[in-house]
């Protein structure tokens, strides 16, 4: 999992409620378990036509959209199933950061373990930073995980709270496997002791 500092950018505007996991990725890409290859399908039944050409009204799908690396969202993202694939789609997309108002608590503790980093604020704040978000390409914002600020583009902060060791965790690019092999040596000399005492396991 690559480390997270800092991301700058243009952040996309989703001001709809209850954006479940169903809608940041579809049933029917859910077959694979391989965490690539999953961001062309992100958002697929509002980003694209039945004939798969594009919706162009749908925010990513807007020129200074394209290359966002942040979502700025309505209340309650990402609920409904626990489908890790979702933040394996909006990952493969780029998109490293979600702010909002709240999350689903699987969706929300999901993110985490594969990089990408949930924030929340206070609904004005987000309504705020909504507002910076629909000014496009006019407008660009930073998340500094380290400093738990969000920058404006008029420069304000905007403070956030997070667990200790989930930033740890991103701050040091460790997912559930690099934290394991963290204790490598202690479940070797576990297992070599056990092995000895218990032959027979």
């Amino acid at each position: 999992m690559d480390k997270f500092t800092v991301v700058e950018g243009v952040a996309a505007p989703m001001p709809l409620i209850n954006i479940d996991t169903d809608m940041i990725i579809p049933k029917q890409f859910l077959k694979t378990i391989k965490r690539s290859g999953l961001g062309k399908n992100l958002f697929d039944e509002m980003r694209f036509n039945e004939d798969g050409t594009e919706i162009p009204s749908f925010i990513l799908n807007k020129e200074a959209y394209r290359s966002s690396k942040i979502i700025v969202a309505g209340d309650n993202f990402g609920c409904g199933s626990s489908r890790e694939h979702a933040p394996w789609a909006l990952l493969d997309f780029g998109i490293k950061v979600v702010i909002s108002s709240s999350f689903a608590d699987i969706f929300y503790n999901n993110c985490f373990k594969n990089g990408i980093l949930p924030v929340v604020v206070s609904p004005e704040e987000r309504d705020a930073l909504m507002g910076d978000a629909e000014k496009g390409s006019n407008a660009r914002i930073s998340v500094d995980l380290e400093a738990q600020e969000i920058i404006r583009p008029d420069g304000t902060t905007v403070s956030f709270e997070i667990d200790d060791f989930k930033k740890h965790c991103l701050l040091h690019g460790l997912d559930d496997i690099a934290l394991s092999l963290e204790k490598e040596k202690s479940i070797s000399d576990f297992e070599k002791k056990n092995k000895s005492q218990k032959p027979w396991v």
